[in-house]
Parts: structure tokens; C-alpha cells; sequence
């Protein structure tokens, strides 16, 4: 029985690129990847010379059963994508989930991915997160957004530049403007970019400055003091008639 291999690939620089990822891709026997021509770009690079099939989002279903034949056969397969790690808002999930029923081992091997980076430095808390990825573009999006309201966790989003100051706006508007927030253009590239404060602060930034680059935006989560605040005065403990009220969202001190 063969293996399957997550091979993430450098989302920018080169130069992250892992050594046990070149090797895996050496001695693989196949590659799933996401464009056959990007990655083939990345592995004359590396002067790499294996069979690639494309695999994407709308082949997946399609090609997933014929992988899996070929693992049970006994090839040692690699999936990669465009950048970063398969499976995080790449292709790569499917595969791994048919691999795993059919008792072939999958092994995902660490690496680039931009999401970790983008909150590492972001300067917002990240022991505990949520990763949302891209919002949908059409239907369901706001119902997303509206979701998240009550999200006390650091929430991180996958965004298009084209999309970025509409993803701002509804942010401000879901969240509040005080709300902080960090927004990361072009991770580990040579014009790589974060741009951090409030939300309104870095909304009128990108009003001011054409979006460039695939971004992640990191969102602060609801401050706990602050859904206390804004709970009514009886859940409070307030003496029974009196007014409730709510306070207006401040913004946590970081």
C-alpha cells in the first residue's frame, strides 16, 4: 500500500520551502497539483522531474477514486497546491478524507501557510483563534459575518484584493469600528505589507491605497468586559424597573 503526502509548498519566498519537501516530491511517484502550471514552475526550480495530474476544486470528485486506487496499488502520491498548505482553503480535504476511509496512511508534512504568520504578527492575541478562510462571495456571507458577532476568539479571513475593502466595511459594520484589526498583503514576497489598527483606521487605508496581493485580514475577538457591559442592567443584578441599558463597544487595550 502506497502513502499519501500533503506537501506544502512556499507561499512567497522560495527559500521556505522545507528539505523533506523536496525530497518527498523527488521521490514521490505522482503529484496531484492545483495548476500543473504553477507547480511546475516551483519544481524546474528545483530542478524536480515528476508525473503531474492536475487536481483541483472542480475535478476533485471526479479524480479522488482513481488516487485512491493507485495508493491502494502502492504509489507514494504527493498533493500540492498553488501555496501553502493543501487543504487550507486549497484542495486537498477530499483526497485525504477518501485516503484515510480506504486505510492508506496520509502524513502531512509542516510548512508554509499564511495564515500563521499574518497572526503571529499581528499583535492581537493568539492562544486561541478561529480560521474562516474566505467568507462567501454572495450568498451567506453576511449571515456568516452576523454568526460571528459574539466570536470572542481572534478570527482570521482569507480575502482577494478586490474584496478587501468591501470585507472592511462589513467587518465595521458587524463588529464595530473601534474593533482591532491587522490586514497582511503578500506574506513572505518582497512587498509584503501589514497594516494594523482599528478597523476604521485600516479601511480608510486601503480607500486611500489600492489593495495589492492576496490578503488575511485578523480580527480582534468580543472583549469579555465588554459583553458584560453590554448585557441589560437586570442581568446585571440591577434593581427590578430600573432602565436597561446598553454601553457602547469599546475597544480592548492591547
Amino acid at each position: 500500500m502506497g502513502t499519501l503526502y500533503l506537501v506544502p509548498t512556499p507561499v512567497g519566498n522560495l527559500e521556505d520551502i522545507t528539505a523533506r519537501a523536496l525530497r518527498i516530491l523527488r521521490e514521490c511517484d505522482l503529484i496531484l497539483a492545483e495548476d500543473t502550471r504553477t507547480s511546475g514552475n516551483l519544481l524546474r526550480h528545483f530542478d524536480i522531474h515528476k508525473p503531474m495530474v492536475s487536481y483541483h476544486k472542480f475535478n476533485e470528485h471526479q479524480t479522488v477514486a482513481r488516487v485512491v486506487e493507485r495508493l491502494l496499488g502502492g504509489e507514494t502520491i504527493a498533493v500540492v497546491s498553488d501555496a501553502g498548505t493543501p487543504g487550507i482553503s486549497d484542495p486537498g480535504f477530499l483526497v485525504a478524507r477518501e485516503a484515510v476511509k480506504a486505510g492508506v496512511e496520509v502524513i502531512t508534512l509542516p510548512g508554509a501557510t499564511a495564515f500563521v504568520p499574518a497572526l503571529v504578527s499581528s499583535g492581537l492575541p493568539c492562544d486561541r483563534f478561529c480560521f474562516e478562510g474566505f467568507l462567501p462571495q454572495k450568498k451567506g456571507r453576511q449571515t456568516r459575518i452576523e454568526a460571528l458577532k459574539s466570536e470572542n476568539r481572534t478570527m482570521i479571513f482569507y480575502e482577494s484584493p478586490h474584496r478587501v475593502v468591501k470585507a472592511l466595511q462589513q467587518f465595521a459594520e458587524a463588529f464595530g469600528e473601534e474593533r482591532q484589526c491587522s490586514a497582511c498583503r503578500e506574506i513572505s514576497k518582497l512587498h509584503e505589507e501589514s497594516v494594523r489598527g482599528t478597523l476604521a483606521e485600516v479601511l480608510a487605508h486601503f480607500m486611500e491605497n489600492e489593495p495589492r496581493g492576496e490578503f488575511v485580514i485578523v480580527v480582534a475577538g468580543r472583549d469579555e468586559a465588554d459583553v458584560q457591559e453590554e448585557k441589560p442592567q437586570a442581568e446585571q443584578g440591577a434593581e427590578p424597573g430600573k432602565e436597561k441599558h446598553f454601553s457602547k463597544y469599546r475597544n480592548k487595550q492591547l
